[in-house]
């Protein structure tokens, strides 16, 4: 297997070095012709090197996970810095840019997000117990993109104003307007809403365990009567609402259903009504999500090009009323995560296994490296079925966002 995967890596390297030991003990180095990172693995068995052979895009998440693979006088995250930045190249690994290329013909399948399908999706990854997450999300439990106005603030003041930079787009100038928050997560948005700008909420989520815990939160903050969740998917939705809000759900709709999304934010949307979706976004053409995160982490899930949400909302009657670009924020956002869970790596062993531990750490430790180095990104859409619905001017949201934030 070594004599297969050695041109393979030696076309592969064009940027940096890597190091690798294979199972005899013998060294190989690859020096790229350009800059870059420098990096070692340890491959441990010869059934670890046929699977990056093979499958690489899955295999190397499995690999690490199972303790096959190791990094090699390095940390995990120098090593996916370099892999993944050569994985950039056009180039490539020939074998895992023809299971991309098979991945994008099924990718209507693989993104098949039916009702009872998206429950499952949810599940998998959002039901794993409320007490991993709280092993790092900050104290009001956003997981999603924080907004970062210098790169110095802690994680709880970034996601604070990623919550009042998101309601300034809302337009939310008095109070009783009745807000839909689709995939409410643990409930923070809805009850920021609810509580700093006299709206009534409604958040709705597939997960069971979010949901419990949001209508708990709901309880001792006092907001019962402004605000309540409900287990509904989006599909399901039968009322109007002035103002809606999607963070970080739309990643798990599919590239199938997007014009239905955005035909049910229409139908759902009061005539002068706002939407704003938070989503992360890819800057280049449209792709196909890594086998290993599909398989392990967000099944059914995808970061779509923008070309692809554009071409859906123009089907649906909605005006696109501003976009924002968020480049670099999640990336400090997860930094910030992984530095969290590795503190306390000892106890999301104890509540699962090493295993488990070494998933998720390699999760983040690759999403983070997404938007470093692979042109992932997150864009803000904040759409209205009037072209009337908001101000001549972006001056109304920095007013808002600005008073909000300095009377905090």
């Amino acid at each position: 297997m070594k004599r297969l995967l050695d041109p393979i890596l030696r076309h592969f390297v064009e940027s940096g070095s890597l190091r690798v030991m294979w199972p005899d003990g013998t060294t190989t180095a690859y020096r790229g012709t350009k800059p870059g990172p420098q990096a070692g693995v340890h491959l441990k068995n010869t059934a670890a090197v046929r699977s990056l052979v093979f499958n690489p895009g899955l295999a190397f998440g499995e690999a690490y996970m199972n303790g096959l693979l190791e990094p090699l006088d390095c940390t995990l995250y120098d090593l996916l810095d370099l892999l993944m930045l050569n994985a950039m190249n056009p180039s490539g690994h020939v074998t895992e840019q023809l299971s991309a290329a098979l991945r994008y013909v099924r990718r209507g399948w693989i993104q098949f997000n039916s009702a009872s399908r998206s429950r499952q999706n949810v599940a998998h990854h959002y039901d794993l117990g409320n007490s991993l997450y709280a092993l790092f999300l900050d104290k009001d439990w956003q997981y999603s993109c924080a907004y970062f106005r210098t790169g110095q603030e802690t994680l709880d003041e970034a996601q604070e104003a990623k919550k009042h930079h998101i309601a300034s787009k809302l337009k939310l100038d008095r109070p009783g307007l009745e807000v839909l928050d689709i995939g409410c997560g643990w409930g923070g948005m809805a009850l920021t809403l609810a509580k700093d700008y006299g709206a009534v909420v409604t958040g709705i989520t597939l997960s069971e365990e979010q949901l419990s815990f949001a209508r708990q939160r709901a309880q001792d903050a006092g907001l019962e009567d402004r605000v309540r969740f409900e287990l509904l998917d989006y599909r399901h939705l039968q009322r109007k609402f002035d103002r809606i809000v999607s963070v970080g759900m739309f990643e798990h709709v599919g590239v199938g259903h997007y014009k239905t999304f955005f035909e049910t934010l229409r139908k759902s949307l009061k005539e002068d009504g706002i939407a704003l979706l938070h989503s992360i976004g890819r800057s280049d053409e449209p792709g196909t999500t890594n086998p290993w995160m599909n398989k392990y982490i967000f099944p059914g899930g995808y970061s779509p090009a923008l070309s692809e949400v554009f071409s859906a909302v123009q089907q649906t009657g909605l005006w696109v009323t501003d976009c924002e670009i968020l480049r670099l924020h999640y990336a400090r956002t997860i930094a910030i995560w992984r530095e969290r869970f590795e503190a306390k790596r000892a106890d999301a062993v104890a509540m699962y296994d090493e295993r488990f531990a070494r998933m998720f750490e390699f999760y983040l430790t690759a999403a983070e490296l997404a938007f470093r180095v692979q042109g992932h990104m997150n864009f803000q859409l904040q759409l209205s079925p009037s072209i009337s619905a908001v101000p001549y001017t972006r001056d109304y949201m920095v007013d808002a966002e600005r008073a909000k934030t300095s009377s905090c």
